[in-house]
């Protein structure tokens, strides 16, 4: 539902204000995540310091977490933390259609919980909530600042929405952190795109528990994904992951087929594969429908289609309908 605004920014949006040195642990940003948080002064702390430092913080955490799936992964313990933070901490995988909708939003959405778990099927951060979508902000993403010899360019993470512009500005300098428009930020997911990194919204309970962070992650680099794969070999109870797929699956049109193998080669999560003799074949329940291999192919043979099976996907249009009660935006 549209949260009406005394004083509309849409459009341009103004210029915001980058800190450097100490003053920027004092910007309005910050106080914001304050005030969100309240007494959840933690929470507010685990926020900033994300963010400030998240290429030390992500893969220290995925350090960890391969340290315990690959010691004590048949365990009940560890498998109750992984769903722990698995629960607060996961990513929904996001199509052209959905991102587009989100980066030329001209209005603050506030949908959800989404309790049921149709679009976003996590106990925690399950709000679909974009406030002055208009600010973005980009910087350097902390999975590909880990590696070694990471995918290029390093400035891909994107956050939407004032409530993470501001802080990002505030707090990422050394992340090369700059202000883009919507177009610009729309470029910058289908230049990532045309590379074959998908596209992922984040969410995270310290961060707002709410829809905003979208990177593009190549499963070479993305600790997100090491961390899905981590995830799977856990034995100590059901099947868990931190990536949700987007609600689509892919539909083969074997007449327009011209056997230019670009699926097989673009897909990363084994969904599209071939056997010796060149025979395609496609395993439904490893597509997290990314559809990279729908824009990839060459004789356009390929196209997405809903699976009920998967969830809705992150559609606006849709969360309007499916989630409909109301959440205050901060």
């Amino acid at each position: 539902m549209t949260m009406p605004r005394e004083t509309s920014r849409f459009g341009e949006a103004e210029a915001l204000e980058p800190r450097r040195g100490r003053g920027r642990f004092f910007g309005p940003g910050v106080r914001n995540v304050f005030r969100f948080h309240g007494l959840r002064v933690d929470r507010a702390l685990h926020n900033i310091i994300y963010f400030a430092y998240y290429d030390l913080y992500v893969p220290t955490f995925v350090k960890i977490g391969r340290f315990l799936a690959a010691r004590f992964g048949h365990t009940k313990l560890v498998h109750a933390m992984y769903d722990m933070v698995y629960s607060r901490y996961h990513a929904k995988v996001i199509t052209p259609n959905e991102f587009t909708k989100i980066l030329t939003l001209n209005e603050d959405v506030a949908f959800g919980p989404d309790t049921t778990k149709q679009i976003i099927p996590f106990a925690y951060a399950n709000d679909v909530i974009l406030e002055e979508p208009e600010y973005i902000a980009v910087m350097d993403c902390p999975c590909r600042l880990s590696r070694d010899n990471p995918c290029e360019p390093l400035t891909v993470c994107m956050g939407v929405g004032r409530h993470f512009a501001e802080l990002w500005m505030e707090v990422g300098e050394r992340y090369h952190v700059r202000q883009v428009s919507q177009a610009e930020a729309l470029q910058i997911l289908k230049d990532a795109r045309a590379r074959g990194a998908i596209t992922a919204a984040w969410f995270k309970v310290a961060t707002g528990a709410r829809t905003g962070v979208i990177c593009s992650c190549c499963s070479c680099c993305c600790r997100g994904l090491e961390g899905m794969r981590i995830a799977s070999q856990l034995t100590g109870g059901r099947p868990l992951t931190n990536v949700a797929p987007s609600g689509y699956r892919v539909v083969i049109d074997e007449e327009s087929c011209i056997e230019c193998e670009t699926c097989s080669d673009v897909c990363s999560f084994d969904a599209m594969t071939r056997d010796a003799s060149g025979t395609r074949t496609y395993h439904s329940h490893l597509c997290l429908g990314c559809g990279l291999c729908v824009e990839h192919c060459q004789g356009e043979g390929l196209s997405l289609e809903l699976d009920e099976g998967k969830g809705l996907p992150l559609d606006l249009d849709m969360a309007r309908q499916a989630l409909g009660r109301r959440v205050p935006v901060a």
